[in-house]
């Protein structure tokens, strides 16, 4: 457990994140996994951390959405029915170090080509009827497993997905984001709760940090920030998430 000062630093920038992340339908969960570890918070601990702060924000983040009519049911239901079960079996996971972040540093490198070296906004695909359910189903199981393995929601891969194949609107995948982040959280957590256990009163002032910062920032995702801010953001953090994990290895 880190000393009282540097977690209040820490607060500070997971607050910043947290603000980032909700505006675009994230958690943070990446960028939270990044710098507990080099932080030196035990390796069991981490994704126990991380996906109690990502239920934090897209709890804000969820409501907003859903408020302001963002939320397609018929677009996320598909992704959940085969993500939740997957989180929960990669949560019961335990992989080296190695290849948990390998994964994770390979899925963000992805990403981030996707958002700054393509000027289209998705691909002109035109899923409809049982090829776009099928490609939910799948993508919903794989991304769940991913999420579940490397302790984030998951919504990191979705809403880029879901932006690039076209299957709805940068408010609707932000907000589809959030959902699926938030639920993948909690089946993920319950999964790693069931072999180890941490005490959250250490870490009070990382969860009311990322509270405020989320509460802000899906706030204004949810209403003033145009679809082309919220792209640059998204891939803003995730460069950040990548330059931190760089040094594990």
């Amino acid at each position: 457990m880190p000393d009282v000062s540097p977690l209040l630093l820490l607060a500070a920038i997971f607050l910043c994140i947290a603000y980032c992340s909700a505006s675009v339908g994230l958690g943070g969960g990446s960028c939270y996994t990044a710098l507990l570890a080099i932080s030196g918070t035990a390796p069991l601990v981490i994704p126990l951390v991380s996906l109690i702060l990502n239920l934090v924000v897209t709890s804000a983040g969820s409501y907003q959405f859903i408020r302001h009519r963002h939320a397609s049911w018929k677009l996320i239901t598909p992704f959940l029915l085969t993500s939740m079960p997957m989180a929960y079996l990669g949560g019961s996971l335990q992989l080296p170090k190695t290849l948990f972040y390998g994964i994770l540093f390979t899925s963000l490198v992805v990403v981030v080509v996707r958002i700054f070296c393509y000027q289209k906004t998705s691909l002109n695909w035109d899923l409809k009827g049982w090829r776009r359910i099928m490609i939910s189903l799948v993508t919903g199981a794989l991304l769940g497993f991913i999420a579940g393995v490397v302790g984030i929601g998951g919504g990191i891969y979705l809403v880029p997905f879901i932006i690039i194949f076209g299957l709805g609107t940068e408010k609707q995948a932000a907000a589809s984001g959030s959902i699926f982040i938030w639920l993948n959280s909690i089946t993920g957590l319950v999964a790693r709760v069931q072999h180890h256990t941490i005490s959250i009163e250490k870490y009070l002032p990382l969860v009311i940090a990322v509270a405020a910062g989320g509460m802000l920032g899906a706030w204004l995702g949810a209403t003033s920030l145009k679809p082309q801010v919220m792209q640059k953001i998204l891939g803003t953090i995730i460069i950040i998430a990548l330059c931190l994990l760089i040094q594990k290895f």
